[in-house]
C-alpha cells in the first residue's frame, strides 16, 4: 500500500468508521510485533466489528 493510500485508510477509519486514534495506535504497535494487514489486526484485537472489517475491505477495493 502506498503512503498516500495508507494515509487515506487511516482517515477513512477515523472519519467514516469512527475508530479512535487510540485503537489505531494499538493495532499499529501490534503490527510491528506480528506483521499483517492493519484491518485484520484491528479485528483480531476486537477493535472493530466484522461488519466494519467488511466495510474496510470494500473501501480498499475501490481506493486502489
Amino acid at each position: 500500500m502506498s503512503p498516500s493510500n495508507y494515509s487515506r485508510l487511516i482517515d477513512f477509519l477515523q472519519e467514516d468508521l469512527a475508530i479512535s486514534h487510540a485503537s489505531i495506535s494499538v493495532a499499529l504497535r501490534h503490527s510491528q510485533q506480528d506483521p499483517g494487514p492493519l484491518p485484520m489486526i484491528l479485528w483480531q484485537y476486537g477493535l472493530i466489528t466484522l461488519d466494519q472489517l467488511e466495510q474496510i475491505y470494500d473501501w480498499l477495493e475501490t481506493a486502489a
